[in-house]
């Protein structure tokens, strides 16, 4: 087993490819953690990829990046979880469900018999149900295991609400709950703006009202625009990654809406999906369950049961 790790932050990723690669790239550009592994089943890819990184690190941060396989996966703070197939123009993430799963129960077990103190950063497709998986498969704990789920959907939904009212997505504080899919839902009563609900700070500055159809529609089809376009999606992924593993590693106890089996809330049980949890040091530090209507539950619902017939049609 190779001995480079510092005295400091690492991370593995398992999976080279444009996500794992991209998430390795901007751990090292915003100097997230000191120590960076590369690990892939196409050992030449992951050695490629960390090269690349590393010729670079100069201009930057002092981030060693290197590749290494499963048992370099020991000592590290955080394991990314990249691994499977990607998902193809036209294809749903739930498509991908069974393929996915079969790598996950043949790779994770191994990874988390070197790192079983890790926590664990799910972001391979579909998500909630790798995260399930990644649980069942391992032994690791419900802490340790955080499906990347809706940060990334909350994130585009912000961006919106902000263009929609021209100002910046840090002041709008709003969530996408549930699968990250087609069933996620947005909770538009707890959506506000500056502390202000949304549609009464509209009124009040004179603004139209939002279209909400219209924006959980953009919200759940942005992935499958971008693949659509450029064949894969990476980029705001792998910031979405960057910001909770940095919520981690400086345990910063940030609410960021991510995967995690759901375990009686909102009436929901043995799936995974994404809730707000508080993100520190240890993983999920807290859950929380803010008040919903009775309409609202009833579509978080439907997004757990769609999931749930998903897992039933798999074998785990």
């Amino acid at each position: 087993m190779s001995d480079k790790s510092k005295n400091g932050s690492k991370i593995t990723i398992i999976g080279a490819g444009n996500v794992g690669a991209t998430v390795a790239y901007t751990f090292a550009v915003a100097g997230t953690c000191s120590d960076v592994v590369l690990v892939d089943i196409n050992k030449a890819k992951a050695k490629g990829e960390a090269m690349d990184i590393r010729q670079g690190v100069s201009f930057g941060h002092n981030v060693e990046v290197w590749d290494g396989s499963y048992e370099d996966a020991a000592g590290s703070d955080i394991v990314v979880v990249t691994l499977g197939l990607a998902r193809k123009p036209g294809q749903t993430r739930l498509d991908l469900a069974q393929t996915n799963v079969n790598i996950v129960k043949e790779v994770m077990p191994q990874i988390a018999r070197f790192a079983p103190d890790a926590i664990y950063i799910v972001v391979s497709n579909p998500v909630d149900i790798l995260t399930y998986a990644i649980l069942k498969c391992t032994g690791l704990s419900l802490g340790q295991v955080i499906g990347s789920g809706t940060a990334l959907d909350t994130s585009r939904l912000r961006s919106s609400i902000a263009d929609h009212v021209g100002l910046s997505p840090n002041s709008i504080h709003a969530y996408v709950f549930g699968e990250h899919g087609d069933t996620s839902m947005i909770p538009w009563s707890i959506t506000n703006i500056a502390g202000i609900p949304m549609e009464e700070y509209c009124k009040d500055q004179d603004h139209a009202d939002i279209d909400k159809d219209e924006i959980v529609e953009e919200v759940r089809k942005a992935g499958s625009e971008v693949i659509k376009r450029k064949g894969a999606t990476f980029y705001a992924i792998a910031l979405s990654v960057n910001k909770i593993c940095d919520c981690i590693l400086r345990d910063s106890n940030n609410v960021i809406s991510v995967s995690t089996l759901a375990n009686g809330r909102y009436g929901i049980n043995d799936v995974c999906l994404s809730l707000p949890c508080v993100i520190g040091g240890h993983g999920i530090e807290k859950e929380l369950s803010p008040t919903l209507t009775d309409a609202e539950v009833e579509k978080l619902r439907a997004s757990a049961e769609a999931l749930k017939s998903v897992i039933r049609q798999l074998e785990f």
